[in-house]
């Protein structure tokens, strides 16, 4: 019975939200750190691919770049949640992931990364 009473106070689990993002906040996250390895062109990949309609890509479908088997078998689709997940800490969320960068550990700098990322065609 305490068990029970216990339980229902609880507030319930909800899903992790990514807050609203700033795309000119963002974009300027990208241009300190990110663009040295990732570009924004279309079909122009650097050390890492292009971000250019990374929304609603699945992973490793860069066209011409090499990801890492961990990438090609991760059967993601990179969407707000999964590139949140992914930029937090990239090796964390697939292991095996070539991307070597620690995370953007800040939330709101994530969020902000992940907007601008969105008016990427």
């Amino acid at each position: 019975m305490m068990l029970a009473v216990l339980l229902t106070a609880l507030p319930p689990a909800m899903a992790q939200e990514v807050p609203a993002g700033n795309a000119e906040a963002g974009q300027a996250i990208y241009n300190r750190q990110c663009m040295v390895c990732h570009s924004v062109q279309a079909g122009q990949n650097k050390v890492g691919p292009s971000l250019a309609g990374v929304f609603g890509r699945h992973a490793a479908e860069a066209p011409k770049f090499n990801y890492s088997p961990a990438l090609k078998e991760a059967n993601k689709t990179w969407d707000a949640a999964t590139l949140d997940s992914y930029l937090a800490d990239p090796r964390g969320y697939i292991p095996g992931a070539r991307m070597i960068y620690a995370g953007l550990k800040d939330t709101q700098q994530r969020a902000d990364v992940i907007a601008y990322l969105g008016t990427l065609k």
